[in-house]
């Protein structure tokens, strides 16, 4: 690794003290003791692994990934050749799921030209392992997300940039003087990606 990427990464690894909470609105709404800083025991990863394996766990990521289509991955299988596919391996899939010893296909690299010129890179995962990006992401969201900071508005279901807006000008309109929108440019192109576990 670089020198420079590692000091950009120290850079963003933030100590307790210099984190701030957005300032609240009103008293309404209260945060959950993990978006305040406590921690919650997590559940053990063979409960986590059945609840993504769960039929209709399962079922519902089929339907999400059939609907935003997309393009085929490094192995070249469509969306319309998923289930068949998963009526054939899906047994196996899932037992090296529960085992842990399910390996992820590489991702194909695509450019996509950006609107101010340069390029952003994308990375496009097989449709398998998008089904089972999305099964997991469902049952992180079902546990996490309520832990959330009230705050928080980026990547949310049923939240989006408008809301973050208007939330922002109601702290203008409260007498608030400031708002900060903070963007971290190729932040995934960056980050230690070693240190981000899930599960």
């Amino acid at each position: 690794m670089s020198d420079r990427r590692q000091k950009n990464q120290l850079v963003l690894a933030f100590t307790e003290e210099g984190r701030r909470e957005a300032p609240k609105a009103s008293r309404e709404g209260t945060e959950s003791r993990t978006a305040k800083g406590e921690t919650e025991r997590p559940a053990s990863h063979e409960q986590w692994m059945e609840e993504v394996c769960e039929r209709r766990n399962c079922w519902q990521a089929y339907k999400r990934v059939k609907a935003n289509k997309g393009s085929p991955g490094i192995d070249g299988m469509k969306v319309g050749d998923l289930s068949g596919y998963l009526k054939q391996h899906w047994p196996s899939i899932g037992e090296q799921l529960l085992r842990g010893t399910y390996q992820p296909q590489p991702v194909r690299q695509v450019e996509i030209p950006k609107p101010d010129g340069g390029v952003r890179k994308l990375g496009i995962p097989t449709v398998l392992d998008r089904l089972i990006q999305q099964a997991v992401m469902q049952v992180l969201q079902r546990r996490w997300a309520p832990t959330f900071s009230e705050h928080s508005h980026g990547f949310r279901p049923k939240r989006s940039a408008h809301q973050a807006v208007a939330k922002a000008q109601q702290y203008i309109a409260a007498g608030h003087r400031g708002v900060v929108d903070l963007d971290l440019e190729k932040f995934f192109d960056r980050v230690n990606h070693d240190k981000l576990t899930i599960l």
